[in-house]
């Protein structure tokens, strides 16, 4: 899986060309990075930051996922992909839930996940047959190649406007999903979750539109039915996790009127390289 996509990776310390050999990846400049037995390769370089996701958190997403509450947003973000044989970068991938859906869709293209937290990049690595894992963080140089993808995709997750400029293929398109005011608005005083900023839009526009122009923005917005293992599941899945213990969310759960209705609400926005 990794050696289908090792011809879109850069090196991290010289950005040379890289490539899969038995169970190293390596440069011609000699610096190699070991593959791991689960099939994902480290180019971070260093510890993972305490930001990065646990394996408790990865673990309460895949659960979450798996139980198809989140389908209409995979549903959402691969029409806003399209049809197409390029390779796809997943940005703060995860599990890679939204870039499986992807290739589903598009049988001729390889994905590419990226993720600041090993215990994801262990699930992303298994995730699909033409996925290719890769540790490193979202907010730095990314270790891609230039003009490579023909898709970036970014769920959830942190995005740097010109890393993503320098990596798309002319002509190629940015989908990010960023969740509205109201996303689980029923559950974020009763769980603490932390709060969707007002202001998201406007710092997504900012941050990318020195490098990339909008071509669509779709708001996606349903109601989901969760038993008391989807909201607990829910609430450690996320970043709220660092703020809460297990034990905090139970009692919290426990104190909710189950199961429950809650809103789904999310932006899935398009954009294109500026000419």
């Amino acid at each position: 899986m990794l050696a289908d996509v090792a011809t879109l990776l850069r090196c991290p310390a010289c950005h040379g060309e890289l490539w899969v050999e038995a169970s190293v990846v390596r440069c011609q400049q000699g610096h190699q990075f070991d593959v791991s037995r689960q099939g994902y390769v480290n180019l971070l370089g260093t510890a993972q930051p305490a930001s990065a996701d646990t394996a408790a958190m990865v673990q309460a997403r895949a659960q979450f996922l798996a139980g198809g509450h989140y389908l209409p947003l995979a549903r959402a973000v691969c029409a806003a992909v399209g049809a197409g044989e390029g390779p796809v970068v997943e940005l703060g991938s995860g599990t890679a839930y939204y870039l499986s859906a992807v290739l589903q869709r598009r049988p001729q293209s390889v994905g590419m996940a990226i993720d600041v937290s090993v215990p994801a990049c262990r699930r992303a690595a298994k995730a699909h047959p033409r996925i290719g894992a890769v540790v490193a963080d979202a907010w730095g140089q990314l270790p891609v190649m230039d003009r490579c993808a023909d898709v970036v995709l970014v769920v959830f997750a942190p995005r740097r406007g010109a890393e993503i400029a320098r990596v798309l293929r002319p002509g190629g398109r940015l989908v990010v999903l960023t969740p509205a005011a109201d996303h689980l608005g029923e559950l974020v005083e009763p769980l603490g979750l932390l709060r969707v900023d007002q202001r998201k839009d406007e710092r997504l526009r900012a941050g990318l539109e020195p490098w990339l122009v909008v071509r669509e923005a779709v708001s996606v917005r349903f109601s989901l039915s969760l038993d008391a293992t989807d909201v607990e599941q829910l609430a450690a899945m996320g970043p709220s996790a660092f703020h809460s213990t297990a034990a905090e969310r139970q009692r919290r759960v426990a104190a909710l009127t189950l199961p429950t209705t809650v809103t789904a609400s999310v932006t899935v926005t398009t954009l294109c390289s500026r000419p």
